[in-house]
């Protein structure tokens, strides 16, 4: 996969990430667990992106 693909991947994996981050958040009773899960997956694909970007 070329850089620029992988970088147009992660991008829509980390939109993907904070809408089921922000759905998560306006549920009644908001699973924490499930959270800080879904919060260090798009942490992690950030910091991908940000290495990628620099990179290229």
């Amino acid at each position: 996969m070329a850089a620029a693909e992988r970088i147009e991947s992660l991008r829509v994996k980390h939109g993907s990430l904070e809408n089921a981050i922000d759905r998560e958040n306006h549920r009644p009773l908001p699973d924490e667990s499930l959270l800080m899960s879904l919060k260090k997956e798009k942490l992690r694909v950030k910091d991908e992106l940000q290495h990628l970007s620099t990179v290229q």
